[in-house]
């Protein structure tokens, strides 16, 4: 029986030199391995109240919306500075290179509010880490963290389990 890890493709030097890119679009491109990550990712919240699914820009979409229609509950997009409509707050994050923000909706949550935090991938932490100080700014609780992949040498759990967070995965690869 194929496992979830089995669907991801890996693309080596992408996009620079040295990197093995993780590549889930091959995961969410076939339905069994789709809903067997969605499932996956759902398990460890069975009977846990979760207000709302937020989503890291761009992958998280993908599942946290597939995650939140399960669940039956709201979902919220976390996004690049620049993409949303309405009155947001930013936080600013450090990149490899240089730097980014992260924006929300002002009223995308209300305090009080229990959230699951998902993305594909956590890497060093950093978006994540900036999600989660958007979510708190506006008062929400947050329940977990759930990501399909998890590079442990980048030791973005680390960064995030020193916060206090929760934090899932279904799968992890060494190696950057």
């Amino acid at each position: 029986m194929k496992s979830v890890q089995d669907y991801i493709r890996t693309i080596p030097d992408f996009p620079h030199a040295g990197i093995m890119f993780r590549d889930v679009t091959t995961l969410f491109a076939d339905a069994r391995g789709f809903r067997m990550a969605i499932d996956q990712m759902l398990h460890p919240y069975a009977g846990i109240k979760i207000d709302k699914v937020v989503g890291l820009e761009a992958r998280g979409f993908i599942m946290g919306g597939a995650i939140a229609h399960q669940l039956s509950i709201g979902f919220v997009p976390i996004r690049k500075m620049g993409k949303l409509p309405g009155k947001t707050i930013s936080q600013k994050y450090q990149l490899e290179y240089g730097e980014a923000t992260m924006e929300i909706h002002d009223d995308a949550v209300t305090a009080g509010e229990r959230v699951l935090v998902v993305d594909d991938l956590l890497a060093t932490g950093g978006t994540a880490e900036a999600g989660i100080k958007l979510l708190e700014k506006l008062g929400a609780e947050i329940v977990s963290t759930s990501f399909i992949i998890d590079l442990p040498e980048l030791g973005g759990r680390k960064r995030l389990e020193a916060m206090g967070i929760d934090v899932q995965t279904l799968c992890s690869f060494e190696g950057t």
